[in-house]
């Protein structure tokens, strides 16, 4: 028959699974940032270790939701702004990065740990609410990863907090 025959849509994505994108795309940005900056600043072992697994988990989930847009032809925002700001949860005010971009050794890795289990907090409502609200198969396993893996760095980072 002819409907046999007809290729199926490549995705099966909803404005939740492209919304989830196009926020996460600079959300995880910022996480690599700070990320990036405890390379230099951190002085404690561990904050420098899940700084390096966070950057190695998060970078390529950038990439494969930048292929996502691409394929639904739907634009990655800018991380700049009122969006970054105040459009997401956990997102850092550029003031708060600068603080931590000039913060060194144990008050780096306080502020570091603070912040991130912020930001991580932020990164799982939005999981859950595309969880809640998306269509996506992909997306939504994306999203329950980002939120195992997110929840498990917080408790390590508040133990952590609590010997810094």
């Amino acid at each position: 028959p002819a409907a046999a025959a007809s290729p199926r849509p490549e995705t099966s994505a909803n404005q939740a699974d492209v919304l989830f994108a196009q926020m996460m795309i600079p959300h995880h940005r910022q996480a690599v940032e700070m990320a990036e900056l405890a390379e230099t600043r951190a002085s404690d072992p561990e904050i420098k270790k899940l700084a390096a697994r966070i950057k190695a988990a998060q970078d390529p989930e950038i990439v494969t939701m930048r292929g996502w847009l691409a394929r639904w032809g739907a634009v990655e925002m800018s991380m700049t702004g009122e969006h970054a700001e105040h459009g997401m949860p956990g997102m850092m005010t550029e003031k708060a990065m600068a603080e931590l971009a000039a913060a060194k050794g144990a008050a780096f890795d306080r502020m570091f740990a603070r912040m991130m289990i912020e930001h991580h907090d932020g990164a799982i409502d939005m999981a859950r609410t595309v969880q809640a609200q998306g269509a996506d198969p992909k997306v939504k396993e994306l999203a329950g990863t980002i939120i195992a893996v997110q929840q498990a760095e917080i408790a390590q980072m508040r133990k952590l907090l609590q010997r810094l």
